[in-house]
């Protein structure tokens, strides 16, 4: 990962350099070869009344460039600060990713079933499929009926993937 630290209106101390490297590190640690580029920017701020500083980290990842700017009045809490929000923006970009990755294959099929058992204490429920397979659904996956509102022999349109345990819905429908 390439660093580049810049200092604005301010001199730049030793310790803060080490911070940065130490967060760069990390970087490098919990995201391998993801970070291409890394700009520092510390800025004296003295358009605020109180004083204090900006910080600007801008990252270069593969496809995209993430940018966090925080403001604080000292440096080492500015530095934390944005260090946290930017691995937490990369942490989001890869869920993303790897989200986009699995999606297309995720996706089984839609079908009608009928409600087999449904738990409304423990928020789930069973579809039996039409060809009589077993399809788990949680209640967040229910999209325009509540769990109270079902019963067992009520037929409903469902979205099936592949979860964790088997096959479950990932959205269901009432078809009444």
């Amino acid at each position: 990962m390439e660093l580049k630290i810049e200092a604005r209106n301010v001199e730049l101390r030793k310790g803060w350099q080490t911070k940065i490297e130490d967060e760069q590190k990390k970087l490098i640690r919990h995201y391998p070869n993801f970070v291409l580029h890394l700009r520092v920017s510390i800025e004296a701020t003295t358009h605020h009344k109180e004083g204090g500083f900006e910080i600007k980290l801008v990252a270069t990842v593969p496809n995209d460039t993430v940018v966090v700017t925080r403001s604080a009045e000292t440096v080492r809490g500015a530095l934390t600060d944005s260090f946290d929000v930017l691995a937490l923006q990369l942490k989001e970009i890869q869920r993303k990713k790897r989200k986009s990755k699995k999606a297309p294959q995720a996706e089984m099929s839609d079908g009608v079933g009928i409600i087999r058992k449904i738990s409304p204490h423990e928020s789930y429920g069973f579809i039996t499929s039409a060809d009589q397979r077993d399809i788990y659904f949680h209640e967040n996956a229910l999209k325009n009926v509540n769990m109270d509102d079902l019963t067992e022999g009520d037929s409903v349109m469902y979205g099936e993937t592949r979860g964790d345990k088997g096959p479950q819905a990932s959205w269901v429908r009432s078809t009444g």
